[in-house]
């Protein structure tokens, strides 16, 4: 079994933190076929996320996500190229989205 092990801190507070994790179990659904599960708390998150091969946990509170989960044999050796993609897909959350531009009012 391989261990992936990977922190973020941020500076969003529990509820920008709260919707980016949100974003992550539906797209770890969606792409992956994860069966995540979301639980709410006052000081922290967790969402469970399990398929054939893998299970883990993304713990996130106001500052910081911290994944950690457990490949099965198989997609152990695929590791490195997992990892790569869980953080490009974190990082890209929780990269600062720019405003909305507001449509000009005609005139």
């Amino acid at each position: 079994m391989a261990d992936l092990h990977i922190l973020r801190d941020h500076e969003l507070g529990l509820k920008g933190a709260r919707k980016i994790a949100f974003q992550w179990a539906e797209h770890a659904e969606k792409e992956f076929g994860m069966a995540c599960t979301y639980e709410e708390g006052a000081a922290e998150d967790e969402v469970c996320f399990t398929r054939s091969g893998v299970n883990g946990t993304l713990v996130v509170t106001k500052d910081r996500f911290e994944l950690n989960a457990k490949l099965g044999f198989l997609l152990g050796s695929f590791k490195s190229t997992i990892e790569s993609e869980i953080v490009k897909n974190l990082d890209e959350l929780l990269q600062p989205q720019p405003p909305a531009k507001r449509a000009a009012k005609k005139k």
